[in-house]
């Protein structure tokens, strides 16, 4: 059974992707696991590979998704990007890690989707 914070990331997830698609990018992979934990959405744009971390929020109880991402979650969203990179033999393409953040009013409705680039550096 799924919580309603699984479908909320679920739904944000989703509707990331569809912007993204919307921008040109490319998505070649959606939820990819590693060791070091979980990259939302692997995407790419020309040769460029952007992985995703997604943010939904409702309300601001919590905080603002981009808060959410601490040195702790860089540290394991970089190495989760380049495992992915070393397993799929992409060592030496380029990439980024960017951050879409989803901000909900509290009954549900979009107020503000935010795409930033180069959240993390490596």
């Amino acid at each position: 059974m799924t919580t309603s914070r699984g479908r909320l990331g679920q739904w944000g997830e989703s509707h990331a992707r569809r912007y993204l698609e919307g921008e040109g990018y490319t998505v070649v992979a959606t939820n990819f696991r590693s060791r070091w934990g979980e990259v939302d959405i692997v995407a790419q744009r020309g040769e460029e590979l952007i992985f995703v971390e997604v943010k939904t929020r409702r309300g601001a109880a919590f905080g603002t998704p981009e808060e959410s991402v601490t040195a702790t979650k860089s540290r394991r969203l970089v190495a989760t990007a380049q495992h992915y990179l070393a397993s799929n033999g992409l060592e030496q393409r380029q990439w980024r890690i960017d951050l879409v953040s989803i901000q909900l009013d509290l009954a549900g409705k979009l107020l503000e989707l935010n795409h930033l680039e180069n959240v993390v550096e490596e």
